[in-house]
């Protein structure tokens, strides 16, 4: 026959079941502190310098491997995408349109529209060239506008294309089985 273990009965509250029944047996708590972040340094060396041997076995020591999860993502849901897309691509068009914005700013301030417009009159001379101006051509409102046209292009373009592409990684998931992709816990 084999012995069960006793349990003992105590009356203790469930807060201090955790606890172990001689606490001067723990190490102080600066000790525990520094203990912990030496392991924490020693995986980060590990980590950082993977063929460093002795850096894995100290980081190792005591620790359980990670745990590993193989996984495979067989389908991506279309409508997602698509809401995903819409919103970047938006973002995107928002970042370009300013940027235009800022660029063109710039180069007002910075006079360059008018010294293009001095190097042309050097130029060309006559009264032809006094009244050239740059800004007829290139100005902010005519260049904003066609920024915006690109970024409403670009908005839909995109959007379709990613949504496009997740049916088409569905049927291939479909006849391949997807891509497999295997996931580690972080010890």
């Amino acid at each position: 026959m084999t012995e069960r273990p006793v349990e003992r009965t105590s009356t203790r509250t469930g807060l201090d079941r955790n606890r172990p029944e001689d606490t001067s047996a723990r190490a102080p708590l600066s000790e525990r502190i520094s203990a912990k972040l030496s392991n924490a340094a020693d995986e980060h060396r590990a980590n950082a310098n993977p063929d460093s041997t002795t850096a894995v076995k100290k980081a190792a020591q005591g620790a359980r491997p990670p745990r590993r999860a193989r996984l495979r993502l067989s389908r991506i849901d279309p409508w997602s995408v698509m809401k995903t897309a819409f919103l970047l691509s938006v973002a995107f068009g928002v970042v370009t349109v300013v940027s235009v914005l800022m660029v063109w700013s710039v180069l007002g301030a910075a006079g360059v529209w008018d010294s293009i417009n001095q190097t042309v009159q050097d130029i060309v001379g006559g009264q032809d060239a006094s009244s050239f101006d740059v800004q007829n051509y290139v100005g902010t409102s005519r260049i904003l506008g066609f920024t915006m046209l690109v970024a409403v292009i670009d908005v839909v373009l995109l959007t379709a294309i990613a949504t496009l592409g997740a049916f088409l990684y569905n049927m291939a998931a479909a006849l391949l089985g997807g891509i497999e992709v295997t996931l580690a816990e972080d010890s």
